[in-house]
């Protein structure tokens, strides 16, 4: 009797395993995203008639789909709408494609999202408000593309995230005061937009901070004081701005910067603690990435 018992239980997980699926809504989401960006002509194709298991660069855990990785894959055309469905995406890396059009709204449903990398294509129009529901990401990376617009102010409520980069785009407007909430931010880029204003007392909040760039844009009046709080920066650019005033500059422990490049002949600063010897020049020109993870 318990080895017919052991046969009905096996044979139920065993038809259970074989109907395991994703959503519908997840796949149909798939489908649209290789169609609305020329899936037929990507560097690794899928087979839309075949499986989903065997589509390159997505990623099933427990019949949902986690991870998309379409990273330098030709990909050309829109994000769909439809991308939303995808509520269980952990990562999306869709980054050097040439993706055009404008963020879609729904962006902010995928709340599971930890990495979202949009870097080297061709994406228009403003950053949604809505990008402030994912509060799980702990990196966003849309640099160099053609956003425009301002910095959402609800970027503030993203507080696990440790890398932020909207360089090389055309944003404008001045950085968010919601921006001082990012205690656990390690890495700001904002270079090369149309950022104007002073800079937020609250940077001074974000002393996880290694590398601040804020080179390339229109801010002005001074350097905030609270700049003295940056303990843990190594890499600090904040050349051709429109400071009035580098005085505050002497506040800063500077001993372990790496980098440092300001308007140096605007300022008469001795920095006594900084080697320049040991310094480097950043190379503010991005490089595509060959790692795709």
């Amino acid at each position: 009797m318990k080895k017919i018992i052991c046969l009905i239980l096996l044979s139920v997980f065993s038809f259970n395993t074989i109907l395991a699926d994703i959503s519908i809504d997840e796949k149909q989401a798939l489908i649209d995203l290789y169609h609305s960006t020329n899936g037929e002509a990507w560097k690794n194709s899928w087979d839309i008639k075949s499986s989903y298991k065997k589509w390159h660069g997505v990623k099933v855990e427990n019949d949902q789909v986690v991870e998309i990785n379409l990273f330098h894959n030709n990909l050309a055309g829109v994000l769909p709408e439809s991308i939303s469905k995808l509520i269980h995406l952990k990562k999306l890396n869709l980054a050097f494609n040439s993706i055009s059009g404008e963020l879609p709204n729904g962006l902010g449903l995928l709340k599971e999202l930890r990495v979202l990398k949009l870097e080297m294509n061709r994406l228009k129009g403003t950053l949604p408000n809505s990008i402030g529901m994912m509060t799980k990401l702990q990196e966003l990376s849309v640099f160099n593309n053609f956003l425009s617009g301002s910095i959402p102010d609800s970027i503030g409520n993203l507080k696990d995230l440790k890398i932020l980069n909207l360089s090389s785009n055309n944003l404008r407007g001045a950085i968010p005061n919601s921006l001082g909430n990012l205690t656990k931010l390690e890495s700001l880029g904002l270079f090369e937009n149309g950022l104007y204003g002073d800079i937020p007392n609250e940077i001074g909040n974000l002393t996880n901070l290694k590398e601040l760039v804020l080179a390339n844009n229109r801010f002005g009046g001074e350097i905030p004081a609270e700049f003295g709080q940056l303990a843990s920066l190594e890499i600090f650019q904040i050349q051709n701005n429109d400071f009035n005033s580098f005085e505050n500059l002497e506040m800063m422990d500077t001993q372990g910067l790496l980098v440092f490049d300001y308007d140096k002949d605007d300022a008469n600063i001795d920095f006594k603690d900084i080697n320049f010897s040991k310094t480097r020049m950043a190379d503010t020109k991005f490089e595509e990435d060959d790692d795709e993870n």
